[in-house]
């Protein structure tokens, strides 16, 4: 990591440890989750965050938090791996490592880990298990909810059952 400084919000559970950071004078669009094979459709969500005009960070899930979400075979990447490819990505200016206990998944908890960020806005794709939350989240910070889509057929879990099935 460039810059290993924890941001963490009070009453808390979660932190943000930095890969990259972005410039703190411009509030930017904001997208967590756990990015662990990178795809196309990670590239075309992201791409069509950036294309909205904001600076684009991107949180990554560490590793126990996608283990007790995804379970024992994911992430099949380390989470500073996975913030390190992320924001090599021409259209992401920053990205950080979110830790914290797999239980802390609620809007007030992202919402002040967030926080030192002011994001402008939270993206997230259509059918996110976590909408309502996100839009709360949006809301408490004081920024715009973006729903972009998701696109069909490519998301880590189908490319690993492809790979699975070639084997």
């Amino acid at each position: 990591m460039t810059d290993t400084e924890a941001t963490q919000g009070p009453g808390t559970a979660l932190s943000a440890h930095w890969f990259e950071r972005p410039d703190p004078l411009v509030r930017p669009a904001v997208v967590t989750g756990a990015f662990d094979v990178l795809h196309v459709g990670h590239v075309r969500f992201l791409r069509s965050i950036a294309d909205r005009g904001l600076p684009l960070v991107v949180g990554v899930e560490s590793d126990a938090r996608v283990r007790a979400w995804k379970g024992p075979g994911r992430p099949v990447n380390p989470a500073e791996e996975r913030a390190e490819t992320v924001a090599a990505l021409a259209c992401v200016t920053g990205a950080f490592v979110i830790e914290g206990p797999p239980e802390v998944a609620d809007w007030a908890s992202y919402a002040e880990v967030l926080r030192p960020l002011a994001p402008a806005a939270l993206a997230y794709t259509t059918g996110d298990r976590y909408t309502q939350a996100k839009i709360r989240g949006a809301d408490a910070l004081g920024a715009q909810a973006w729903e972009l889509p998701f696109t069909p057929g490519r998301s880590t879990t189908a490319a690993l059952g492809r790979l699975a099935h070639s084997l």
